[in-house]
């Protein structure tokens, strides 16, 4: 066995060639070339290049899973694509490229699945480019996961919709140029929630940097203030005061993308680890001779591919239309807890060395804890599958 981020993976009958060939002939190589010798000055400068989204435009990165009506490419694709490039961005060690390059898939479905003709045709194929970009605005300043007490009002005047509140921890929101966004449009509670499509250059819309952060340094993070902002009220998303129920159905595709993402850092904190332990002397032998250093390795390498099954049958019952979504819940608390261990223990592994800015794994272990809060906390997880259970 190769203690490699590909090596400790188990054999999966849930891929085929065209998953492979994305890994290995498209994404891997456009990772290995554009993104990974730019990863350590990005985290310093706190920002990714905007040419390096038209890039990943470029080879399809943003297209993936999407109708071809408006640029994208969804003939022969599943969901083990979407689970390879979750990974696969999780393999430079950064939170913020993989959360900036993949915001698109949390804030565009809604659109594609609920929005008017027009609404798609002219937000979409630019999206899909790489050339614009839309980010999910659902987190207020006092609600944190409590959706169904979204504060950020829409009132209905004439033709119009008036927007005022304000929303925070948006990834991507400085360089969005829409905003799908939640807003109360009628009573308290879920039953007066709506998604509107928001303009980020519409007066009234003003916005401003979270930080600085302890990770995902290199992906941007806003404050979002609408302050009576007009909206034709026909960039409602769906119908209007039924938002909720579009909101919690793309959280589920959120949580298992932060799943696999969990499971493509941890491959790489536990090959980073691997790599120091065969190389560095200690006592007299290799690191990893030390019984006690094998264990370490042993309880990551089963974490983690105890984690990846359970993904791949969530994400096999999704395909199926037989998913369940407090087990999409469960899978996330799953993954994040894993991830956690493994940082820590590939730390352990490396020592002083890992404390270090640059080293992968230091980066990774920052960045456990937005994974673990970021798409609904470990605690709102939890209770969400004991509810679903009938408990």
């Amino acid at each position: 066995m190769e203690l490699t981020f590909d090596g400790i993976r188990l054999n999966s009958p849930f891929y085929n060639e065209t998953h492979k060939d994305w890994k290995n002939k498209i994404l891997r190589p456009f990772l290995d070339k554009e993104i990974i010798p730019n990863i350590d000055q990005w985290e310093k400068d706190g920002d990714i290049p905007l040419e390096y989204y038209k890039k990943a435009g470029e080879i399809g990165l943003f297209q993936l899973g999407y109708p071809e009506e408006y640029g994208g490419v969804s003939e022969g694709i599943d969901i083990f694509h979407t689970l390879i490039t979750a990974e696969e961005l999780a393999r430079p060690g950064a939170g913020g490229f993989g959360a900036a390059f993949t915001v698109h898939s949390i804030a565009l479905p809604p659109i594609l699945n609920f929005g008017s003709d027009e609404m798609k045709k002219r937000v979409a194929p630019d999206v899909i480019k790489g050339t614009h970009h839309i980010s999910l605005a659902i987190t207020e300043p006092s609600g944190g996961s409590d959706v169904s007490n979204i504060k950020t009002t829409a009132k209905r005047e004439g033709d119009h919709f008036v927007i005022n509140g304000s929303k925070t921890f948006i990834t991507g929101g400085l360089k969005a140029n829409w905003f799908t966004t939640a807003v109360r449009t009628g009573g308290d509670g879920i039953g007066g929630v709506s998604l509107i499509l928001i303009p980020a250059d519409a007066k009234g819309v003003s916005r401003t940097s979270v930080g600085p952060k302890q990770g995902w340094l290199c992906s941007d993070t806003a404050t979002i203030y609408f302050d009576n902002v007009k909206v034709p009220a026909d960039q409602i998303i769906g119908k209007e005061n039924q938002g909720f129920k579009i909101i919690v159905n793309n959280f589920n595709n959120e949580r298992i993308g932060m799943a696999a993402a969990a499971v493509g850092y941890a491959l790489a904190a536990f090959e980073e680890a691997a790599s120091w332990a065969k190389l560095r002397k200690t006592f007299g032998k290799n690191l990893s001779q030390h019984q006690v250093i094998q264990h370490k390795f042993a309880e990551m390498y089963r974490r983690i591919n105890s984690t990846a099954a359970y993904l791949e049958i969530c994400a096999w019952n999704i395909q199926n239309g037989s998913s369940e979504a407090a087990d999409i819940s469960l899978l996330k608390v799953q993954a994040t807890k894993m991830l956690e261990l493994v940082a820590r223990e590939a730390m352990q592994i490396m020592g002083g060395i890992s404390y270090i800015r640059e080293c992968k794994t230091e980066r990774i272990y920052r960045e456990v804890r937005v994974m673990a809060i970021g798409g609904g906390s470990e605690e709102i997880m939890m209770d969400l599958a004991a509810r679903r259970m009938g408990l």
